[in-house]
């Protein structure tokens, strides 16, 4: 019998990660590329999902940028594993409102539910009710949460953010964050109950936030 059979193997394995990431940040500010690869490898999947969401098809290019900033700056940068995070995810945030800026006078490309589950990593979520989201119409969703609910859910339960460093990146209280993750976990939990044909799924409701049948990148709310 393996040594980590057993409901211990999963921490033992995210211990492991984790110690493996701290490791990998030390070794990026000191200008080695194998520890800039591991932090790459291990926040470009979500902050490509996040950045998705908030720009639709410019996300590449968002994140593109985002990484060329913190290859810049990371020497200079000061913190830990989940500072490191919040400092990459603001980056690209600022990156994503700059294009949604940019755009203005171009036709909207809004997020479609399919790149974001093609994206999805929910190796990183913010209780059980995001277990079930990965689906088309899950993640349509997210998207149709007030903005500020559906940012604080997606910087909790996709990027992975605590609710203090979550604040950070978007200008905000950590209370105010929790709440606003709260409502918007609770919302997805009522219409992921309901299912996609049910009530609470939004046809027909007050939870639609942007009309019936509209979609948007959060940038565009």
């Amino acid at each position: 019998m393996p040594a980590l059979a057993g409901p211990t193997a999963a921490p033992v394995a995210a211990a492991r990660d984790q110690t493996l990431l701290e490791d990998a940040l030390v070794a990026a500010r000191a200008g080695q590329e194998w520890g800039f690869v591991v932090l790459y490898r291990d926040l470009q999947p979500r902050l490509l999902r996040y950045a998705t969401a908030l720009v639709g098809g410019d996300a590449e290019d968002v994140t593109a940028e985002t990484w060329l900033h913190v290859a810049k700056d990371l020497r200079r940068f000061a913190g830990d594993l989940d500072g490191f995070r919040g400092w990459a995810t603001t980056i690209c945030r600022n990156r994503a409102m700059d294009s949604a800026r940019a755009r203005t006078r171009r036709p909207a490309d809004p997020a479609e539910p399919a790149d974001l589950v093609a994206l999805a990593d929910l190796r990183h979520t913010d209780g059980a009710v995001l277990d079930g989201l990965a689906t088309r119409w899950a993640i349509d969703q997210i998207l149709t949460l007030p903005r500020t609910e559906a940012e604080a859910v997606l910087l909790r339960a996709v990027i992975g953010l605590d609710a203090p460093t979550a604040a950070r990146v978007l200008g905000k209280r950590p209370g105010a964050v929790r709440v606003a993750a709260h409502r918007g976990l609770r919302r997805l939990a009522e219409r992921v109950r309901a299912g996609p044909d049910g009530v609470g799924a939004g046809h027909g409701s007050g939870h639609r936030g942007h009309g019936s049948g509209e979609r948007r990148g959060a940038a565009d709310v």
